[in-house]
């Protein structure tokens, strides 16, 4: 690989991924021009994923008080054919991160939607279980906590955890015809058998009215992934 196409090094660490079920319809004013909705089994899913950035480098340099810090984002799944190649990929609602610099760079020059609000992350590891909990505040303290067994396993080939995670293109909607991509680079993840979750989080205030209907709904499948190290590539416009 060259690594001169290297924009971004980090690590993605204890990626809590929990997915609903939702119209076609409401997705189809987010999706980027050129790409399509990519369905599992017939389902569109938005994934609300809560994680932790780790040893954050741009362009191999660290950027001091920007190394370390979580994020949590709302995803959706698409699908774009480049000259007959399929690229599957995410594009987002919104990404959330405590470091207003952060959310500067990316919105301005990169037209995602990020925001900046105080957060926090909780991890307690056990020998045989094992706790995430990531934590905002837009106007109350939101929650995404999950609780799984402590020995990771192998993601199955062709199942939902397979789905959800090998989504390796990143497309944002740039202009009423124009879609920016980036490419993610990581291994095969593994996941932690989840126990149990919580997910106290106001759907409304943090993502807008046509996401309201989830708050209260229980979410189709809870995943907790491991990470890795990942390496963000630098994009391209079409």
């Amino acid at each position: 690989m060259n690594n001169s196409k290297v924009f971004l090094t980090a690590e993605w660490r204890k990626l809590a991924l929990a997915q609903y079920a939702v119209d076609a319809e409401i997705l189809k004013k987010y999706l980027p021009p050129h790409t399509e909705l990519d369905d599992w089994q017939g389902k569109f899913y938005v994934s609300l994923v809560g994680f932790m950035f780790l040893n954050v480098k741009l362009r191999g340099i660290n950027i001091p008080y920007h190394t370390n810090f979580e994020e949590v984002n709302l995803r959706f799944y698409v699908k774009y054919y480049d000259n007959g190649v399929l690229k599957r990929g995410a594009v987002f609602i919104k990404e959330i991160v405590p470091l207003p610099a952060i959310t500067f760079v990316a919105n301005t020059i990169y037209k995602e939607k990020y925001q900046t609000l105080p957060m926090k992350h909780v991890w307690i590891e056990q020998e045989h279980q094992i706790e995430v909990d990531y934590l905002w505040k837009n106007r109350i303290w939101n929650k995404f906590y999950v609780k799984a067994d402590s020995n990771a396993i192998d993601i199955p080939a062709g199942s939902e955890e397979e789905f959800i995670t090998e989504h390796y293109w990143g497309y944002t909607k740039i202009g009423p015809n124009r879609t920016s991509e980036y490419g993610v680079e990581h291994p095969r993840w593994k996941v932690y058998p989840v126990q149990d979750f919580k997910i106290d989080v106001d759907f409304t205030a943090n993502y807008g009215n046509d996401f309201a209907f989830l708050n209260g709904v229980q979410p189709d499948s809870v995943m907790l992934a491991e990470g890795s190290e990942i390496k963000v590539m630098k994009g391209k416009k079409f």
